[in-house]
């Protein structure tokens, strides 16, 4: 490109956008990237702040900043994303689906510290909408060098940086468990939230069994909603160290492979995850935070398990920075610091 004094640039071609900023009014490009200057655009040029301009000037060996956002927009977009049109050296991802977003963070990193190019976005492991926003790139110059957007490629990989999993139409079987409720010294107040929580989701409730605080009775229930075709369990109540509280060994003689009990993060450290089978059907152990606090570990893995994104213990031990809950009086949840 070609530096020039706005005065003198009539007949040139532009090769950027011109952007013209106005207060609560526009933020919006008066002339694209190949626009040639005419005499009635330089006043309107000298209004936004451009005494000079860029002129296009051919260079083989580098890259525009519409085309190299291309390039960074191909190297992240993988399923059920599509991107914008250019829009002044920016594309923006967008999601076709409901789901998941999944972030390779590791390749993330590496194109984001090559410099003269960003990658920005939103949170990973967490719920996006249809039509969100998702990501947008560009180059921090006009103009680049092709080798640079090459080596970017070739850091990235071969796989995509960014997927929306989509959510899966599971069928979930609830376990309540307890003495007071088996009983029914006490109304259960906490089937009602699981039932909430899931099938926003899209889950359907299979199957419903109540166990006083038996190990064999809670193994038997659970045996017996994995038998009838429940995709994912969850257990609530009897999960802390109390003697009487004999959910996680229920759990762990079905045969499901435990992968953690516990998890550094309040409300929820109680909570136990495992996966039973070939399958990998997820049995959920919830502790009784779950009932009555706004959001807890629950909320961090359940939408991960409804899109088949398998959590792991590096996972659940990842959430202990960002894992304190502050119980706001006005929750914005996911819109806040929780697990992230």
């Amino acid at each position: 490109m070609k530096l020039m004094k706005t005065e003198d640039a009539v007949g040139q071609v532009l090769c950027h956008d011109i952007t013209q900023i106005i207060k609560g009014v526009t933020k919006d490009a008066v002339f694209r990237k190949g626009h040639i200057i005419k005499e009635e655009d330089v006043p309107v040029l000298l209004s936004v702040g451009k005494d000079h301009v860029y002129i296009w000037e051919n260079d083989e060996n580098m890259m525009h900043e519409n085309d190299a956002a291309q390039v960074l927009y191909d190297i992240c977009a993988g399923e059920n994303i599509h991107g914008s049109d250019v829009k002044e050296g920016k594309i923006e991802l967008i999601a076709d689906k409901r789901g998941i977003l999944k972030i390779n963070r590791e390749k993330l990193l590496a194109v984001n510290s090559l410099g003269e190019m960003m990658i920005a976005s939103r949170h990973g492991d967490f719920e996006v909408k249809e039509g969100d926003k998702l990501a947008g790139t560009r180059i921090i110059p006009l103009v680049i060098e092709k080798e640079k957007m090459e080596r970017a490629k070739s850091v990235a990989g071969d796989k995509p940086l960014f997927n929306v999993c989509p959510f899966k139409k599971k069928k979930v079987g609830i376990v309540t468990t307890g003495n007071e409720v088996y009983h029914k010294r006490i109304e259960d107040t906490f089937t009602p939230v699981i039932i909430d929580k899931v099938t926003y989701f899209g889950a359907e409730i299979m199957g419903h069994e109540i166990s006083d605080d038996n190990h064999e009775r809670i193994t038997g229930c659970i045996m017996k909603l994995l038998g009838e075709g429940a995709d994912m369990i969850i257990c609530t109540g009897g999960m802390s160290v109390d003697p009487d509280d004999m959910t996680p060994l229920a759990i762990k003689n079905t045969g499901a492979r435990i992968v953690s009990y516990g998890a550094p993060v309040l409300p929820g450290a109680m909570f136990l995850l495992s996966y039973y089978g070939e399958k990998n059907i997820p049995v959920l152990g919830l502790p009784g935070c779950v009932m009555y606090a706004k959001r807890t570990i629950f909320d961090l893995v359940l939408p991960r398990l409804m899109a088949d994104d398998e959590v792991t213990a590096s996972d659940l031990h990842g959430y202990g920075e960002g894992g304190l809950c502050l119980g706001c009086d006005i929750c914005t949840f996911p819109n806040c610091g929780f697990g992230k």
